[in-house]
């Protein structure tokens, strides 16, 4: 049976610009969230201010980790990975520690964008500066500052007894591997290192929600797990929102 090409149905909307993704849409009384980030690359979050960014008039909502619950040290499944649900609602707002630069601390919800960014620079922050390293290498020594006070690498023999950078130790092997390296005719040790890639959307990120009176959420993501994302939502949804007079 002979297969015939056809075209994606998506594919001439997206080439010349007329597909609408979520930073294309706008709701009636859409309000403006922006996020306060981390200037550190590891502190301790001492105390948050957020006093008079609530006051200012056109500000609706502002919410720090206090905002979202704890979430339980269990592992789920996430598309091609699996994450933390620990790790999820502390990367979604920095909670004990910022743990890079660009950690989200706070956010604002606000009438106009220029209201939230003003509200933003009205959020104090107390920050402990914690020594960081940010190479693969060195943050894998002994004497390591370590990120995750509770991590102990899974698989560690001797079992691991204090906390590490490394989260898991695995190993894989098939027949001898020393009577392999003693019958080679040359043996060559050398390490490799590259840099993260991935893959360049069309799609900007953005995020759009709606919430009505009798609870029920609306979200347009950025996502292609979109199971995933309700799921996660859900679970660190919260309704002990901070919102101004």
């Amino acid at each position: 049976m002979d297969r015939q090409p056809s075209d994606r149905p998506d594919g001439a909307d997206k080439v010349t610009g007329r597909a609408r993704f979520a930073a294309d849409f706008n709701l009636p009384g859409q309000l403006i969230g922006r996020v306060l980030r981390s200037p550190h690359a590891h502190a301790r979050v001492k105390s948050i201010d957020t006093t008079k960014a609530e006051a200012l008039p056109g500000v609706k909502a502002v919410v720090t980790a206090k905002d979202f619950p704890e979430q339980a040290d269990l592992t789920v499944p996430a598309g091609e990975m699996q994450v933390n649900l620990r790790d999820v609602t502390r990367n979604i707002m920095a909670r004990e520690k910022v743990l890079y630069e660009g950690h989200a601390v706070a956010a604002v919800a606000a009438a106009t964008d220029a209201i939230a960014k003003q509200a933003l620079s009205l959020i104090k922050i107390d920050y402990q500066i914690l020594p960081h390293v940010i190479d693969v290498g060195e943050a894998m020594r002994p004497d390591a500052p370590v990120l995750h006070d509770h991590l102990m690498t899974d698989g560690a023999k001797p079992p691991a007894t204090k906390a590490s950078n490394i989260a898991k130790r695995i190993e894989f092997a098939k027949g001898d591997i020393a009577a392999g390296f003693a019958k080679a005719e040359i043996v060559i040790e050398r390490d490799y290192t590259t840099q993260a890639v991935h893959q360049g959307y069309i799609e900007p990120h953005a995020a759009l929600a709606s919430a009505s009176e009798d609870g029920q959420v609306q979200v347009w993501s950025t996502t292609q797990g979109h199971f995933q994302v309700r799921g996660f939502c859900a679970a660190c949804s919260t309704s002990r929102l901070r919102r101004s007079a």
